[in-house]
Order: structure tokens, then sequence, then C-alpha cells
């Protein structure tokens, strides 16, 4: 079933704090849910749809609805990591779409920061009756290891630097600074990137992504709902989403799941990525942008390294302004989820509510894109296409 048109984003909200010792995840999950639906002009009483992740807390949607005091009719509790909520908003369309809700709540929220979780270097913790577990385990594959041998393959096969991996941090810290609730507001140089400490050859400190606490929340309703609210109405077109895995070997470090689900997107939006005039791409290493971006088709696959560089994705610089608000490499990432806060930027963008200093002009057409889990191995990817009505 086609989401086209069938579902509209009517409240966004992302959560201020970046460290909140002193807050439940529960009361994260509450605060940024209320929030949302006050950015709406809705109640809790009006919500029928509840959706979430593995970062709820307790037995998900389940335990949440009740928390929230909830009466709902549909709940979804989708977990391919980053891409989870980008696919949660499918999902809740999908749901609207079919007449199973009329108003679907979408909730994130996380405390890394005060549990103490770091940007991925310790081996991952599986169980062993994971398949994956024998074979990958003994090794200690990291995340942060796993995404340095997809731009060490990169390099080789490309002629990709460093120094155009830098760009993407580059770009990000000029969006933070103007963003009062980014975790990091410096802005960096390519020279202070290569000069930060090596944490996985070829990535350094600054390649990596910030590790907050925090959330966020978003709230979809029908479309004739949606027209007799007062906000800015944001139309869903398209979205797809996939998962990437090894194949049984036959596996290419220099693609991501984005390529299948892009696709996807833009057939059911009918636009191209030349449509596109703003882009929120997770960006949990940056790495990780440069590829999705060549797999979406921003550029052609190799071409990354030279369409990131030289302050291409800068707001009011660049021909494609990324992640506004700083993104997972400056502001926030609660939660190892990082989609749902593309969405957010992605929505005020639209609205025409993003800071006045990285506000794209008469922003109309935007895209969000989410990846989830180990590019080096098996990951889960979504992407959105959004409008402004």
């Amino acid at each position: 079933m086609s989401i086209k048109g069938k579902a509209y984003i009517v409240g966004a909200y992302e959560h201020p704090l970046r460290h909140a010792p002193d807050k439940s995840l529960a009361q994260l999950h509450a605060e940024v849910s209320l929030c949302a639906l006050r950015d709406a002009g809705l109640s809790r009483k009006d919500v029928d749809g509840y959706f979430c992740s593995g970062d709820a807390p307790g037995m998900g949607p389940t335990s949440m609805a009740e928390y929230l005091n909830l009466d709902v009719k549909v709940a979804d509790s989708t977990d391919i990591g980053g891409a989870s909520y980008l696919a949660l908003v499918n999902h809740a369309a999908q749901a609207i779409a079919a007449g199973k809700c009329n108003i679907a709540l979408i909730a994130l929220a996380g405390r890394p920061r005060s549990e103490g979780v770091a940007t991925g270097l310790q081996p991952k913790t599986r169980n062993p009756a994971q398949p994956d577990y024998q074979w990958e385990y003994p090794y200690g594959l990291s995340n942060v290891n796993g995404y340095a041998m997809c731009a060490l393959r990169h390099m080789h096969e490309y002629g990709t630097t460093s120094e155009q991996l830098a760009w993407i941090r580059v770009a990000a810290s000029h969006h933070a600074s103007h963003n009062p609730d980014a975790m990091f507001r410096k802005v960096v140089t390519v020279e202070e990137v290569l000069e930060s400490p090596m944490v996985a050859d070829p990535l350094h400190r600054l390649d990596c992504c910030v590790i907050t606490d925090g959330g966020g929340a978003l709230v979809l309703a029908r479309p004739e709902i949606a027209r007799s609210l007062s906000r800015p109405r944001v139309k869903l077109l398209g979205a797809g989403e996939t998962i990437g895995h090894l194949g049984g070997g036959y596996f290419d470090l220099t693609c991501s799941g984005a390529a299948r689900a892009g696709a996807q997107a833009f057939a059911e939006a009918g636009v191209t990525p030349a449509d596109i005039q703003y882009a929120s791409i997770y960006d949990s290493f940056t790495i990780t942008v440069l590829m999705q971006l060549e797999d979406l088709g921003f550029c052609a696959k190799g071409e990354g390294g030279r369409f990131v560089a030289d302050g291409n994705l800068i707001a009011g610089v660049g021909r494609l302004p990324f992640n506004t608000d700083g993104g997972g490499l400056c502001s926030n990432h609660p939660g190892n989820r990082g989609g749902m806060t593309k969405i957010i930027e992605a929505v005020r963008q639209l609205r025409g509510e993003a800071h006045a200093a990285v506000q794209v002009p008469d922003c109309r057409l935007a895209l969000a894109q989410g990846t989830g889990g180990q590019l080096a191995t098996r990951h889960g990817s979504a992407t959105l296409i959004m409008e402004r009505e």
C-alpha cells in the first residue's frame, strides 16, 4: 500500500537535554511524547496508534502505552537500530492509510551518556544463540572498527581521502554552531579533524558521532485531521526500507542498504535526488554519510569524496545542505537510534522553523535517511521523502 499523501507529520519535538542523569528513560519518553502532541495541538486522548523501538523501557509499547495512559488500536516496536524511526514512520503511515488508526504517536528516548556508553570501541556483546556469534565475536568486531573497514575499502577502491571525510564533520560543526542545544558547537577545520586522536584507522575521534541522552517524538495524522490543525503540514511522499547483510559472502563494503531503500522511496514519491533541497543523513561516522549520499544517488559511486569536499554540505554554501542541526556528529545521538532526530530536522526545514542561518530558502522537498547496525556486516536502512504542502 502506498503512503503517498495518506499521512502527514503534524507534530514534532526534540528534547533539549543532552545529559539527563536525573531523569528516567520512561520520563524522557513521556516528555517528548507530550511535547510533540502539544506542538500538533492534540492531546494523548487523541492518540490511537503508538510506535516505539528497542529504546523503550519494559515491554516496549505495552509498557509505554500504560505509562502514558493511551488507548491504542495499533502498536509497533520495530528495531533496526538507527533506521528504526524512519521505518516506524512508514509503518504508522501505512496503518493510517489502511484505516487502522487516525493519529499515531512515535517516540524515542535514551540515556546512553548517563549510562556510560562509548562510541563503540568494545566488541559487540552478542547472545551465543545468534547465528553470527561464532564467526565474528572471537575477532572482536566493534562498531568503530567495522565502519573503519568500510572507510579503508572506499579509499582503496576510489581514492577517497581522510581530508574529504573530514569535510563532513566540518559541515556539521558549522550547523551546530547555530544550535543552542547542540553538544558540540565549536566550528572545526579539516586540520583539526585530522589532528584529533585516531580511534580506528582511518577514523579519527572527530569522525565519530557524539553520545547523548535525550529523545524526540513525532505525531502523524490522517489528511483531513492534519488540515484541521493550525501547524504547517508536512506530507509523506515516499518511504523505503531494507536489510543489508553479508549475503553469504557476496558483499561490497563500499555499499549500504540506502541504495535499495532510497530507490523505493524515490519511486513512490515520484521525485529524483536532483529535486531534494535538504537532506538529513544518518551520521554515526563520517564514512556513513559519504556512502549513503552515493547510494541515494546524490552522486555516483566513488564520487562521494569529491561531493562532500570544500563545504558542499554547508547550508548557504554548498548545493546539498545536510543535518542543519549539527546531526549526530555534533548535536544529538540518543539511544543509538539517531534516525528520529533526522526526521525532526527535516520537518523543521519544511516548516521554515530551522535556525535562520541554516534555513534552506523555500524548502519544499526533503529527505531523511537512517542506517542501523553495522555497515561492515548487517544493517537496517530506511528512507523518507517529505513535502511541505
